[in-house]
Parts: structure tokens; sequence; C-alpha cells
């Protein structure tokens, strides 16, 4: 099921508010979400799933982790009562991206 665009505005809408420069790319009728050009979270089933890194986790606290789509590995999955709290979730955001390895540079296409 692909997520309600609705969805991704009102999250980004609460990032952005808390002074965030995220953007979202959609992918497969889900959504990449990202922050520095890293790609920090994903929206799938109009769920917020957030990359694990040993930062993130302690920074969320106790907080369920499942695969945002079949077979990929579990991150971060931020309850939606949490949403609400942009502060926390740029932070969130903040330290899980600062955590994350640099992206790797787009091959130049042959003609």
């Amino acid at each position: 099921m692909a997520s309600d665009p609705k969805t991704v505005e009102f999250i980004l809408d609460q990032l952005n508010a808390a002074s965030a420069e995220v953007s979202a790319k959609k992918m497969f009728g889900e959504y990449g979400l990202y922050l520095d050009g890293k790609m920090v979270a994903m929206i799938c089933d109009d769920q917020l799933f957030v990359k694990p890194t040993p930062e993130g986790r302690a920074f969320a606290g106790p907080i369920e982790e499942a695969p945002p789509y079949p077979q990929a590995k579990p991150c971060l999955l931020v309850d939606g009562d949490r949403w609400d709290d942009g502060d926390w979730l740029v932070e969130l955001f903040r330290v899980s991206a600062a955590a994350l390895p640099a992206p790797k540079p787009k091959k130049a296409k042959s003609i």
C-alpha cells in the first residue's frame, strides 16, 4: 500500500517548522526523507522509519524496531504520537544523519 502524500507533507511540515531542511523523494510509491544529502528515514505504509544508528537509538530511548518493507533490515519505527514533536523529530534526524556515512558519489553516465 502506498503512503498518503498528506502523511509525508505533515511530517515534512513538522521537521521544517523546527528548522530542518528535510526533503522527500518518491520511491516506488513510498518516500525517502533526506537531511544533508543523506537518506535518514522512509515513510512506508504511512509509517515513519528512521535508519538505525547507535546514536539514534540512544537518543530515541525505548523504541520499536521493524522493517519498512519485506526483507528489509529493521529500522526505528517512530510512533505517530511522536510526529507532533517537531523538535524531537529534528534532533533524531540530526543525530542519525551525523552517524550515517556520506552518500557514495554517482557514476557519470556514459553516452
